[in-house]
Order: structure tokens, then C-alpha cells, then sequence
């Protein structure tokens, strides 16, 4: 039998970096073994469902190249694969364990339950259901539900001994009953819990391994009882370990900045250094290899190399492999996202000069480490700098720099306006002024570009041509005189 692994997300919220991981995983261990990858959305929390939620996540899966083989969009021989549309199978199923006596009716009202509860926790007890209706008469159970009384269906969990549970990461878990209450298997709106519907679908989709967060490691012993209950034989399980904060202090939350996979294409990450990056989160090559494309990752990957330890998300890490990724892309690898953060940066020419958003790309990209890091620190190429970065300014703009920049801008007027012809210019313009390179490099970088660093400053005049970058250092000068930051100089 093929392997047959499935991601399943619930679309309440964003697609956290774990539930990405999750996805990440399966679909490598689906392409190294040969077999399907699918993708099922778990819409039964009615109350949570967010339709835009479904559509990012389904965007999000796809900007990390995770293209399931099964699933919405797709299609596939064991669909729908929206659980709101499996509705009848669920209820077919549910009466099915109803006949068998594996499950009952409960009419309990929401205030008996709360009731319940409340003396529960009185006296001290753990609380959960306590089985009112666990032993009620077939009949009385058939009549009230033909009369329309609401009820929702729960498992008759076994009361005594124990039952063990195969994780392919831990081993043999064990897990005693009486700690397992009679979960619900189907809501008073028709709708299932999750318990329920996973369990059919993995059944009706043929999964064979189930590959999720240890989150559901709780959860799993009802799982396998409701396997049993129907007679299927359950499929192999491995939780995966749980991603920690920075400082290792209890679960990856929003509190610890971006975490989802849209806010990280947002900031400026690329897909592959993401999907690089959550590979190693809990796995390991076995190998010195760190940076690993998508099709090296499938090659390496096997479930036993995943640790069952917690691990600590790192983004000094994906940073740093993100400008790896930088590094090896080309510019026209960058341009389209470039241009689309530019664009929604305010710079909507950016979408028609493609020449510029290609200069701006080339000189930068090898000296960022994000995209958004790349756009935002090479905004001169789109609008003239207004103000200069302070300190800067005040080391390098001198009493004498004015009259620098003013014999500067006379040799270049007219010049031949490449790189290298510039550089001879700044070089002789030194010499004759009697002063060091970089006492014209810098206030010259500051008045072009409003920063102290950068690209190759000959590189980036000749990017920006004769016009900008005179106008630039005329206005620099404009702005030493208005803010007196140096005086003006002396013409004889």
C-alpha cells in the first residue's frame, strides 16, 4: 500500500510556522517514499470558520511549494476535502457506532452540564461529563430523538485497564481508560467534533501515517478506541516535537513577533530559505549540509532522524539562511517580489521600470539578508533623500565640505558618466584639493543616498545618473547652509 499522508488544517487564524512544519514534513516524507500528499480542510468549528483564513492558508502552502496531490483545487478520487461537505458520511458513521452500542445519544442541556462542572470543581474533583445518559434505554433514546429533543452523540470510552499507543518517534505509550472521558462524537447542529471526522476521513482517504504536533499526542488513545469501534485497522502515528521561543520558554506565540508563514513572506523571506529553515526545525540531515534545496531535502528525509525533543526557533538562523538564498538567487529571481513590496511600499512606478527595480536589485542583493531589508534600505533609487542619517552627517560634513562638493560637482558636469571614469575624477579631485578618498566618498554617499552605506558609491552614481546625482548634491549643500551645519564658504 502507497504511503498516503494528509495535512489538515483548521481555517480559523493564520498558518502558524508549527502547522506549516506539519505540512513541510509530510509532504517530504509523501515525495521520498512515492506516494500522495493531501490536503483536507477540517471546517467543522462553525463558530471560528474564517473563509479569508482558508484562502491565505491555501495561498501560504502554495508560496512554500507544498503542492498537495489531493485536495481543494485539486481534486482527487476520495473528495470533497472540506469536512463541511462530508456531512451525511459523518452521520452515516456516527449511527453506525450508535447500533453497535460503541456510542449513545446525550441530552443533557448545557446548564446540567455547567451545573456539573461547578460542583466538580467544589469538590475538587476533575471535571468532565459524568455519563448521565451513558446507560439509557435504547428506546427512550430512539423516542426522544424522533420527537426532537437536540442531543449530541458520545463514545462509550472503557471505564477499566489500560491501552497502549505505537508513536514511531516514542515507541509504546500506555495510557490508562478510566482518565478517558466519553468524548462527543457529533454536535446538536450535525456538525462533528474533530475527534470524529479525522478518524472517517483518514479512514475513507486511506492514510497511512499520521504525522501531526504532539499537541494530539492526548488525543491519540481516543482515536485508536474509535479505530477499534469500527474495525479499521488505525494508521501509524508520529507526533512531532513542539517549537519553542526564542529563549525556550514554553510554545512559539505572537508574543514572540512574526509568526506565521504571511507575515514572514511579508518581512521579506524567501520560500525556499522557509521551507530550508523549518526542514531543520526537529530534523537533521545526518550531515554537516545546512543549506538544502527542496528536492536534497526530499532525498534526505526519514522520519527517524526527527527528534522527539522540543526545539527552539532561531530566526538569527533563518535570517542568516535567508541571505544565503539572497546570495544564490539572480536578479530576475527577485525582481517580482521586489517590485510587489516597492508597490506596497507607495512606489507604484516600480511596476513599469523594470530597468530600476533590476539596478536596485543588483546592487543591493547581495548585501541584504531579507527583501523588505532590501527595498527599504535602497528607497533613493525612487525619491530624492529629504534628511541624512544624523551622526553620519556630523562626522563627515566639515567645515571645508562645502567647498569640496562644489568643485566636485563642477568635474563631473559633462564627464563620462561610468564607474570607473567617476572614480578617476573623485581621485584626482583629492589629490588637487589635497585632501583623503573618503573625505569626498562619504558626504558625497550621505548627499546621493541619505545613508553612510551601501553599494559601491561609483556603482550607484553611475545607477543613478548625471542629473539625480548632481540635483542630490546641490540639495545637500542647500540643506549644510539652511540647518548651519557648516558654513557656507568663502569665495574670493
Amino acid at each position: 500500500m502507497p504511503v498516503r499522508v494528509r495535512f489538515a488544517p483548521s481555517p480559523t487564524g493564520y498558518l502558524h510556522l508549527g502547522g506549516a512544519r506539519s505540512a513541510l514534513f509530510n509532504y517530504l516524507f509523501a515525495k521520498k517514499m512515492g506516494g500522495q500528499f493531501l490536503l483536507r480542510i477540517e471546517d467543522t468549528d462553525r463558530s471560528r470558520y474564517n473563509e479569508q483564513a482558508l484562502q491565505d492558508l491555501i495561498r501560504d502552502l502554495k508560496w512554500l511549494g507544498l503542492d498537495w496531490d489531493e485536495g481543494p483545487g485539486v481534486g482527487g478520487p476520495h473528495g470533497p476535502y472540506q469536512q463541511s461537505e462530508r456531512l451525511p458520511l459523518y452521520e452515516k458513521h456516527a449511527q453506525l457506532l450508535i447500533d453497535s452500542g460503541a456510542a449513545y445519544r446525550c441530552f443533557c442541556t448545557t446548564e446540567r452540564l455547567a451545573e456539573v462542572r461547578k460542583t466538580q470543581e467544589e469538590q475538587k474533583q476533575t471535571p468532565g461529563y459524568d455519563r448521565h445518559c451513558r446507560d439509557l434505554p435504547v428506546e427512550e433514546s430512539n423516542e426522544r430523538a424522533a420527537a426532537g429533543d437536540p442531543f449530541v452523540v458520545r463514545f462509550r470510552a472503557p471505564t477499566h485497564g489500560s491501552m497502549t499507543v505505537h508513536d514511531i518517534l516514542r515507541g509504546d505509550i500506555e495510557y490508562q481508560n478510566h482518565v478517558l472521558d466519553d468524548l462527543v462524537l457529533m454536535k446538536t447542529d450535525g456538525f462533528p467534533t474533530y475527534h470524529m471526522a479525522s478518524v472517517v476521513d483518514d479512514h475513507d482517504m486511506e492514510i497511512t501515517h499520521v504525522l501531526r504536533g504532539e499537541e494530539w499526542l492526548p488525543s491519540t488513545p481516543r482515536h485508536v478506541l474509535l479505530y477499534k469501534a469500527f474495525g479499521w485497522e488505525p494508521p501509524l502515528f508520529c507526533h512531532m516535537p513542539v517549537i519553542l521561543s526564542p529563549t525556550g520558554k514554553g510554545k512559539l506565540s505572537k508574543r514572540d513577533g512574526a509568526v506565521s508563514v504571511g507575515d514572514y513572506r511579508e518581512r521579506g523571506y524567501m520560500p525556499e530559505a522557509m521551507v530550508n529553515f523549518l526542514a531543520f526545525i526537529g530534523w537533521s540531515p545526518g550531515d554537516e549540509r545546512e543549506k538544502m534545496p527542496l528536492p536534497e531535502l526530499i532525498q534526505a528525509f526519514n522520519l527517524e532522524q526527527i527528534t522527539p525533543k522540543a526545539a527552539v526557533f532561531n530566526e538569527t538562523k533563518l535570517e542568516w539562511m535567508n541571505g544565503q538564498y539572497m546570495l544564490a538567487a539572480t536578479v530576475d529571481d527577485l525582481v517580482p517580489e521586489v517590485t510587489r513590496l516597492l508597490v506596497k511600499s507607495g512606489y507604484p512606478t516600480a511596476a513599469t521600470d523594470v530597468e530600476r527595480v533590476r539596478t536596485h536589485v543588483r546592487l543591493l542583493k547581495d548585501r541584504s539578508k531579507r527583501l523588505d531589508e532590501l527595498v527599504d534600505t535602497g528607497l533613493y533609487f525612487w525619491v530624492d533623500p529629504l534628511s541624512y542619517e544624523e551622526k553620519a552627517w556630523a562626522k563627515h560634513w566639515k567645515p571645508e565640505t562645502m567647498m569640496h562638493m562644489m568643485h566636485l560637482v563642477g568635474a563631473v558636469a559633462g564627464a563620462d558618466w561610468t564607474a570607473e571614469s567617476l572614480e578617476r575624477i573623485y581621485r584626482e579631485e583629492a589629490e588637487a584639493l589635497g585632501v583623503k578618498f573618503a573625505a569626498l566618498i562619504h558626504p558625497t554617499r550621505l548627499a546621493v543616498s541619505g545613508l553612510s552605506f551601501g553599494p559601491g558609491l561609483f556603482e550607484l552614481l553611475e545607477a543613478l545618473g548625471p542629473d539625480v546625482v548632481i540635483a542630490r548634491m546641490q540639495f545637500a549643500m542647500a540643506h549644510a547652509e539652511l540647518t548651519n551645519k557648516t558654513p557656507a564658504p568663502i569665495v574670493e
